[in-house]
């Protein structure tokens, strides 16, 4: 290991939590010091597939480490949190960054009195078919965003809001640079005494409107982002990894990358449609954003998506949620 690598371990190692456990052992910059999970066996199974070290209690773990990956049930988010920071540990803290708003608030607090930091595992920020429109200007007026999954047991422990419309709350609010002003929501529980189907619509300071769907109990998987804008529309296939844009021009010269072109009538004068297809660069969204979080704690980047987005995420599902216990109520 270098010199300069940073120190991490990994709480809970369950379905995700292995997956931190692989990625930091593949990075240059990460020296995996060792796992911790309530589930000891789990712990020692996974281990022995990736030479790991395991820790029998949180507290060995964190004398061993500079920084953790905090991948429990999102109850446990608050209580871990605050445990590592405490230790002056920074903390990456998988979605949602916890399970009140309360928490939220006081975790950052702590960790700016303990001058730690937190980045919050919101993934598809670094989808690599989202990433593929960051050369283009986005001005949203209104966008549609679409993720539905089939049932599995997994991630039921909090409402499909927290378990899969957070992940687009959180796009949305980096593609719209203004507050958020109304919500209006509903759902609906299906299989589950929770929220299993839910739908936002959403207006922002700006008059951005967004309109958001998440179900959990779809017979395929789906998540897309539509954008809507003045002269320009996108969308983005999160799952495919393809994106697609379409520009209005003057010229068809005017658009070199532009895979085909067709002209229309703009207030009696010719303009073109053209249509784009912007390289997808392949990568490993979660080794993207554990390298982040190293490259973060080394003071080399800053956290792509921060405490204060994860908890700006947080409240908007919040919001959703609320209402929508409302309306069924």
């Amino acid at each position: 290991m270098r010199n300069d690598s940073v120190k991490v371990g990994v709480i809970g190692v369950g379905h995700l939590g292995q997956h931190h456990v692989k990625h930091y052992g593949g990075l240059s910059n990460a020296d995996l010091a060792g796992i911790y999970d309530t589930d000891t066996d789990r712990a020692v199974s996974i281990a022995k597939q990736t030479n790991a070290r395991v820790f029998q209690d949180l507290d060995s773990l964190l004398d061993a480490v500079e920084a953790v990956s905090i991948v429990t049930p999102t109850r446990f988010h608050a209580e871990v949190a605050e445990k590592c920071i405490r230790a002056g540990k920074h903390v990456f803290i998988e979605k949602p960054i916890t399970k009140t708003l309360e928490e939220s608030d006081k975790l950052l607090l702590f960790a700016k009195e303990k001058g730690v930091l937190i980045q919050v595992g919101h993934i598809e920020r670094l989808n690599p078919a989202l990433l593929a429109l960051q050369p283009y200007t986005i001005n949203p007026k209104f966008i549609e965003i679409q993720r539905l999954a089939p049932y599995t047991a997994r991630g039921t422990d909090v409402p499909v809001v927290l378990d899969l419309m957070i992940h687009d709350i959180d796009i949305l609010l980096s593609l719209v640079d203004s507050p958020v002003k109304t919500i209006r929501a509903t759902g609906l529980s299906i299989l589950t005494d929770s929220v299993d189907i839910a739908h936002a619509r959403i207006r922002f300071g700006n008059g951005t409107v967004a309109s958001i769907m998440s179900s959990r109990v779809a017979k395929n998987k789906v998540r897309k982002v539509k954008v809507f804008q003045r002269d320009l529309y996108a969308t983005i296939d999160l799952l495919l990894g393809l994106t697609e844009v379409y520009k209005v021009v003057n010229d068809p010269k005017d658009d070199p990358e532009a895979i085909m072109t067709a002209p229309f009538d703009y207030n009696g004068s010719e303009r073109f449609i053209a249509y784009e297809k912007p390289a997808v660069t392949p990568g490993d969204a979660l080794r993207m954003e554990l390298d982040n979080f190293i490259k973060s704690v080394q003071g080399k980047e800053t956290p792509i998506v921060t405490g204060k987005a994860g908890r700006d995420a947080l409240k908007v599902a919040m919001d959703i949620q609320r209402m929508i216990i409302q309306d069924i109520h």
